[in-house]
Formats: structure tokens, C-alpha cells, sequence
């Protein structure tokens, strides 16, 4: 189909691929070099600190150096467009949005798939990174986190973390506690769960100011 449409219109040098549609409902995870972030780097810190894996898929990669993640959704989801706001560099195209097409040509270059990924089909979105994508829901009265009780838990995780987790744990649980209002409050706490499971001093607090970071407060 897509050669016929060259073959009708010979001048033209691209072409678009709706997402959000059936049978497929693409997402297009468009990450960007124009704005001077690794915005790579930046997705694969949302995967560490959401605890979700980036699936193997279609990759597109863009004259500018870029590329576009394929990935399919589920067809009862609307995933919005948005434009960094899942972090710097980082565009989401679903609902209303498109991916230029594989074999498209610009005056800076070519669109073309990455190498072992034109034989792939776009993978599903991991179900952590779907609610990423999608509108926070409002609650009416929303009611505070018992930070007690949360505290102890996100305690409890790091000090369960085995050999290979131990960073990865860290990290998620210092984000949640910032993102929960009691970073500063755990920050003790989860040092010394951290120290308990292995880690030097230096490694967690390392782990930790990210996970501030991350979150938008100051280590």
C-alpha cells in the first residue's frame, strides 16, 4: 500500500503512520537529541525508578540522531500526545499523533528501521510505563499517605533487596519517599537499610541524592 501511494505521488519523500488506531493502537516514544538531553539515558532512569523493562521493538531511527520506539496499547486506553513531560527529550505520539514512516527521506537523511529491529513486531507497553503515559486521575478528597506505615514499608523493601537489587530497591524506594513528602524523614532510615544489605555509605547516598533529583527535590 505504501508503495502504491509513492507510485501515485512520486514527488513526495515521506509518509506518516497514525497511532492510536486499530488493529495496531501504536505508541510512539519519540526520543529527541534537539534539546540537548540524553533523553535515552532519561528512559532508561524512568524504567530503573518505575521498576518496568524497555522491550525489545521497532526502532526508528531519525536524521537528527533520534529515535521512535514502537510499542502497541491496549484498545480500551486513550494515551494522549504530550511533549516532555514524561522527562526532557522525551515526546509521546498517540491518539491524533503519527510516526514518520521507516524509508522516509528529509534533507538532513533517511528514516530507517535500526538494525535487528526490522524484523520485529511493536511490542506491548509495559503496564508501568502505560500509566506513565496516561492523565493522573483526580481523586474528590484525596486522602495522605499514613507515612508511618509507608516509611516502614519502603524500609522493609530495601532491607529485602538480594545481591543485584540492591541499588535498583534503594533508589525506587528513596523516590517514593520524596515523591510522598518523607524523604528528608527516611533519609536515616534508609541509609542504614541500604548499609545493612551490602552497599558502602558512598553507593546509597549516591542512589539516594538521584532519587531526589529525579523527583524534582534538592539532595
Amino acid at each position: 500500500r505504501i508503495r502504491e501511494l509513492f507510485a501515485a505521488a512520486p514527488w513526495a519523500g515521506g509518509y506518516g503512520i497514525a497511532c492510536g488506531l486499530a488493529p495496531h493502537h501504536l505508541i510512539g516514544v519519540d526520543l529527541d537529541t534537539k534539546t540537548g538531553t540524553d533523553s535515552s539515558a532519561a528512559l532508561r532512569e524512568l524504567a530503573l525508578r518505575h521498576l518496568f523493562t524497555i522491550p525489545e521493538t521497532v526502532v526508528v531511527t531519525t536524521p537528527s540522531g533520534g529515535r521512535h520506539l514502537w510499542l502497541t496499547g491496549p484498545p480500551d486506553v486513550v494515551v494522549p500526545n504530550s511533549a516532555g513531560r514524561l522527562a526532557p527529550g522525551i515526546d509521546i505520539r498517540g491518539a491524533g499523533g503519527y510516526l514518520v514512516g521507516p524509508g522516509s527521506r528529509t534533507d538532513h537523511g533517511v528514516y530507517a528501521t535500526a538494525p535487528g529491529t526490522a524484523h520485529l513486531a511493536p511490542a506491548a507497553c509495559p503496564t508501568a510505563l502505560l500509566r506513565l503515559l496516561l492523565p493522573p486521575q483526580r481523586a474528590a478528597h484525596p486522602a495522605p499517605p499514613p507515612a508511618g506505615d509507608h516509611g516502614r514499608g519502603l524500609v522493609h523493601f530495601v532491607l529485602t533487596a538480594h545481591e543485584g537489587q540492591r541499588n535498583t530497591r534503594l533508589f525506587w524506594a528513596a523516590c517514593r519517599a520524596y515523591e510522598n513528602g518523607i524523604g528528608p524523614a527516611l533519609l536515616s532510615p534508609l541509609l542504614e537499610a541500604a548499609l545493612d544489605t551490602g552497599l558502602t555509605e558512598r553507593e546509597a547516598r549516591a542512589t539516594i541524592a538521584s532519587a531526589a533529583r529525579m523527583t524534582g527535590h534538592r539532595p
